[in-house]
């Protein structure tokens, strides 16, 4: 819990960006704020540890942008806090390392609040770090100094050239002349040099050459936010790296792209895990919410009638687990299965089949239940088929087209599958700033949910806020839904699972990157 009742401000250090570098206390104060004053440059995704109801406010100072100015933000976490609030003032890296805390610590003190400085990890350190660049080494490095290149005339660049490693934040636009400014104080033009843009997120990039060679190495490439290391250290790299890449600063096929997952909290991990791999900034928009059905009195019945049944038919993870699960919870186990022939749809329904310990007698060629009914290993008359299944909402073309061929199926609710109440916050920031790339989209109940949300967050005026996002769908079903509710979709796994989805979505940002170039 937080130590004070009454309002109390953390200024808190958010570290480069990425949850993997956020300290334990921070991640807790950011689940617990009822205020959050973030800069330009602190990740959204942090944003997702935040609660549904936290107020947002954005102060983020750009270079060359409109920004709040920092009496306004000093105003601001006064006012927050005199509201009883837990206010949360995310900086990132540390807050005392350029981070302009004194003045708000100054304005807080000066109005009687209550405050707190929590550290985070600074971009200084982290970057050359996760770059494989030591600042020292007992021969090349006995030190380094760190500065900020906002007014290069005020720093003493003689004195500056002498040091062994130098590091410069906040340096991206002023590269050629940090560079022109060192050799004009005779700093060998051979001296290595660094620069990692977006450290520790999956964007991370990163360029090598020499203060001679460098501005020619990066070209037209934009570099903000970016560190610069300069000095002998950065020639260890190559020694020090696990995987160092010989095409230097070339990103990952999803570099640089913001992904809205629309799966259920509950679903979404795994496929995140994945776009992450692929270099993609992933924020969750969870459209579902999976939970128990209305009434277990359906499914209790079917399990007490076990003995009736010729197939057990599951086309879901979740019909997987939530029927196994009530089976558990009726004192039975899986021997009481052992009569039944299994049929699932889809590699995933499968994996989530075997690690509950069953193994499947049908999987069809395609993943949808059309291909189910069409590729039935027996005729299907007569026979008993058990399929539980989302309590309403689901397709009927299983149950309809194997009743024809003469099949008794018996539906039972599993599992319910709801619209959440609300967008989080850290989404509902992307989709105001105009910031996404693509949304997925894994089944047609997920679209219709996304469009309600998107209705009851932004109004009549919703769909204005998609005009420039991709809108990825994973199988014909579900791209039905698209068109119908979106009124279009950019691309369709041509594999109708997780990874073919992405495996879409690389081909779509490949296109993109080729058409940016011609």
């Amino acid at each position: 819990m937080f130590e004070s009742k009454d309002g109390k401000v953390y200024l808190l250090g958010a570290g480069p960006g990425s949850i993997d570098y956020l300290t334990c206390r921070a991640e807790a104060l950011l689940s617990r704020a009822d205020a959050l004053v973030y800069d330009a440059l602190v990740s959204s995704s942090l944003l997702q540890r935040l609660p549904t109801d936290c107020e947002l406010w954005h102060v983020g100072k750009r270079g060359g942008r409109p920004s709040t100015s920092q009496t306004q933000i000093n105003q601001l976490l006064v006012e927050l806090c005199q509201q009883q609030k837990q206010v949360v003032r995310l900086k990132a890296g540390d807050p005392f390392v350029f981070g302009r805390a004194a003045a708000e610590i100054q304005a807080l003190q000066a109005a009687n609040c209550e405050f707190e400085v929590v550290p985070g990890l600074s971009s200084a350190l982290v970057a050359p770090l996760l770059a494989s660049i030591p600042l020292t080494d007992p021969v090349l490095s006995r030190g380094f100094g760190v500065f900020t290149a906002h007014d290069l005339d005020a720093l003493n660049w003689g004195a500056i050239a002498h040091l062994q490693t130098i590091v410069f934040l906040m340096g991206g636009r002023q590269l050629k002349a940090i560079c022109d400014r060192l050799l004009a104080q005779q700093k060998r033009p051979e001296t290595p040099i660094a620069i990692i843009r977006w450290a520790g997120q999956p964007q991370q990039q990163i360029w090598q050459g020499t203060l001679l060679s460098i501005a020619q190495i990066v070209g037209p490439a934009k570099l903000s936010p970016c560190v610069i290391v300069i000095g002998e250290v950065v020639a260890l790299r190559q020694y020090l790296s696990p995987q160092l890449n010989p095409s230097l600063g070339q990103p990952k096929p999803l570099s640089g792209k913001t992904i809205l997952v629309t799966r259920a909290a509950s679903q979404a991990s795994q496929f995140s895990q994945m776009l992450m791999k692929k270099g993609a900034q992933v924020i969750d928009l969870p459209a579902l919410e999976i939970r128990e059905p209305k009434s277990w009195k359906e499914m209790d019945y079917a399990i007490m009638a076990l003995r009736t049944f010729d197939w057990l038919v599951l086309t879901s993870p979740n019909a997987v687990n939530y029927f196994l699960d009530r089976l558990l919870h009726h004192g039975l186990d899986l021997r009481s299965l052992a009569h039944l022939k299994i049929a699932v749809v889809g590699k995933k329904t499968n994996g989530f089949l075997k690690q509950r310990g069953l193994a499947a007698d049908f999987i069809p060629p395609s993943f949808v239940a059309d291909s189910l009914v069409e590729h039935f290993p027996e005729a299907p008359i007569d026979k008993k088929l058990l399929f539980p299944r989302v309590e309403k909402g689901g397709r009927d073309v299983l149950v309809k087209e194997m009743s024809q061929r003469g099949a008794v199926v018996i539906e039972v609710a599993a599992y319910e599958s709801a619209c959440p109440d609300s967008i989080p916050p850290a989404a509902k920031l992307v989709l105001e700033n105009g910031t996404v790339d693509a949304i997925t989209f894994a089944s047609s109940k997920t679209v219709r949910h996304f469009t309600q949300l998107m209705e009851r967050t932004f109004g009549n005026e919703w769909l204005d806020r998609l005009n420039r996002v991709a809108i990825a769908s994973i199988g014909p079903q579900t791209s039905r839904g698209c068109q119908q509710l979106l009124g279009r979709v950019t691309l369709e796994a041509k594999e109708y699972t997780l990874a073919g989805l992405i495996a879409g979505l690389e081909g779509w940002a490949k296109q993109q990157k080729q058409s940016t170039i011609e």
